[in-house]
């Protein structure tokens, strides 16, 4: 009967070991998925960090409407197809031989009044014999519409309209050539860079590339986020499923603290936050035509947790360096070390030297661990910051006959945040899993 016991034990045994060892090989594959996600996830986010970083500077509003060069080839190409455009109509030739024969009609009577004045001397007065003998002033009056007219058809020919274009296009070159602000050639190194490092000619098929990056980028980041959010929701439904199964608890717990381990550091290195301040389009009025910028980035940043402390670190300021350590400390290395103390609380209790020390830092720590308050501090800085930029941005919204400009506020929360999130709502499952198999199993 005993044998038979003894037996029926060893069996049970066995098929919880092969149990077990089932359901780590198959969570280690879904951990091998969620950790793949992860990578290819932060890459892809660092990479659209990259393209806009350089969309932004391309585009940025010192290169643009703040630079005396760009006002001034785009007015100079208005100016140039207005000056080359340009033509008299019959009304406007009418208007100047009426100008023209008012000219001369001028000049006649000023000629005449200075030959008819008294004059002193012989040969003045021989002068003004033979111009009251021999010069009809009707007649020469008469004549000023003839005249008038053939100037005016020499002025208005196309060789001498051509020649005019050509000194009015040459003095509007000249212009342009001494109002120089230096940026030219720092902007042409810029593009030169940016459009080669793209593959592309110029600031149109560039748009056009950004555009189509940016969306695959964005699509691909969303199905790798989606991935490590089922395999999160598998671990949950297997504790579900196997929430009876109190000798699969350990083994299943362990490896949940992995993802968790897996979404925290992915919520951490990701960018969570982007500030993008911009103004989409500027019109001008000028001599009948619009002189446009458009996509002028005023402000651009996009951050991760990690480099949200990098920068306080880096700063010159003590206070601010404070910061950074202190978020560092209780946002990055006291989750990930409770995640650690758990494992070893919940595995291997007995070969810790102290466990009242261990059962602190997976029990007590708890109460320094400020992942969740990050979440709501991320929250409410995108929410004030998304506020004050709208409201500054509004003021530069201006429309009249000559000047309308439209801003953009890009601003948005990146799926970094969301993963950082569903580390934090994972923690807090896992926590309260850790104290019911603590309850149930006792010391380890």
């Amino acid at each position: 009967m005993a044998t038979n016991t003894n037996s029926s034990q060893n069996i049970q045994q066995k098929k919880s070991i092969w149990t077990s060892a089932a359901l780590i090989i198959g969570l280690s594959l879904l951990l091998l998925v969620a950790v793949f996600s992860g990578y290819r996830f932060y890459q892809l986010s660092i990479e659209q960090k990259q393209i806009k970083e350089d969309y932004s500077l391309s585009n940025n509003i010192t290169f643009g409407i703040f630079s005396v060069d760009r006002w001034g080839e785009k007015i100079s190409v208005v100016v140039d197809r207005r000056v080359k455009g340009f033509k008299l109509t019959k009304n406007q030739k009418a208007e100047m031989q009426q100008e023209v024969e008012k000219e001369l009609h001028g000049l006649i009577n000023k000629a005449v009044a200075d030959f008819t004045k008294p004059k002193k001397g012989l040969g003045a007065k021989l002068k003004k014999f033979a111009f009251d003998s021999f010069v009809e002033v009707d007649e020469l009056h008469a004549q000023v519409p003839s005249f008038a007219r053939t100037i005016v058809l020499k002025i208005t020919s196309p060789a001498t309209l051509k020649k005019i274009k050509g000194i009015a296009v040459s003095k509007v070159n000249e212009l342009e050539e001494q109002t120089y602000d230096n940026s030219d050639t720092t902007i042409t190194t810029v593009e030169h860079t940016i459009f080669d490092k793209y593959k592309v000619k110029n600031s149109t098929e560039f748009d056009n590339v950004v555009k189509t990056k940016l969306a695959g980028i964005k699509k691909l980041s969303n199905q790798f986020a989606l991935i490590m959010m089922v395999c999160v929701a598998i671990v949950l439904l297997l504790w579900l499923i196997l929430r009876k199964s109190q000798k699969l608890h350990v083994s299943l717990f362990i490896m949940s603290l992995l993802f968790a381990v897996v979404l925290l550091t992915v919520g951490v290195i990701s960018p969570i936050i982007e500030v993008d301040a911009r103004i989409d389009t500027l019109t001008f009025a000028l001599m009948g035509d619009k002189i446009a910028f458009n996509n002028q980035v005023l402000f651009f940043q996009s951050k991760s947790i990690l480099g949200i402390i990098s920068t306080l670190v880096e700063q010159p300021k003590p206070d601010a360096v404070l910061v950074g350590v202190l978020l560092l400390i209780f946002v990055v290395v006291l989750p990930l070390l409770r995640l650690i103390a758990r494992g070893i609380h919940i595995s291997c209790n007995h070969l810790f030297n102290n466990p009242k020390v261990l059962r602190f830092l997976a029990f007590d720590l708890g109460k320094w661990d400020m992942a969740d308050v990050m979440v709501v501090g991320i929250a409410m800085t995108y929410i004030g910051l998304n506020g004050i930029l709208k409201s500054q941005l509004s003021g530069l919204n201006i429309e009249n006959e000559t000047l309308k400009t439209v801003t953009a506020n890009n601003s948005a929360l990146q799926m970094g945040f969301f993963i950082f999130v569903a580390y934090v709502a994972f923690a807090k499952v896992l926590s309260l899993l850790l104290k019911k198999i603590d309850e149930q199993n006792g010391p380890c």
